[in-house]
C-alpha cells in the first residue's frame, strides 16, 4: 500500500474515499474494524471520514457462506490535486 500511495502523490492525486466490503461468515469484525480503519488511514495519509468499512455475510451461500473462504471488495477514489506538485 505504501507504493501505490507514493505512484498517487507522483502523479498528483489524493484519496478522495475508500470503500471496503468484507463478505465472510465468521469471525465477527465488528470488534476489529475501528483498527482496520486506523491502518488504513495511517498508511495512505487520508482521514477517518474518507474511509468506509462494512462487513456482510453470504448467508450459507457458496464456499464463502460454508465458511471455506472469505471476499473483500475494495473501491477507491482519486482526486487529482490542482496546483501542487509531486512531493515525491
Amino acid at each position: 500500500m505504501e507504493h501505490a500511495y507514493d505512484v498517487m502523490k507522483y502523479y498528483g492525486y489524493q484519496i478522495g474515499n475508500i470503500d471496503v466490503t468484507l463478505i465472510l461468515e465468521r469471525p465477527k469484525v465488528a470488534s476489529f474494524k475501528p483498527r482496520m480503519k486506523e491502518n488504513i488511514v495511517k498508511l495512505l495519509h487520508t482521514t477517518e471520514g474518507r474511509v468506509n468499512i462494512k462487513a456482510r455475510t453470504h448467508e450459507k451461500v457458496d464456499s464463502v457462506g460454508e465458511l471455506r473462504s472469505l471476499s473483500c471488495h475494495v473501491v477507491v477514489t482519486l482526486e487529482k490535486v490542482v496546483g501542487k506538485a509531486a512531493d515525491i
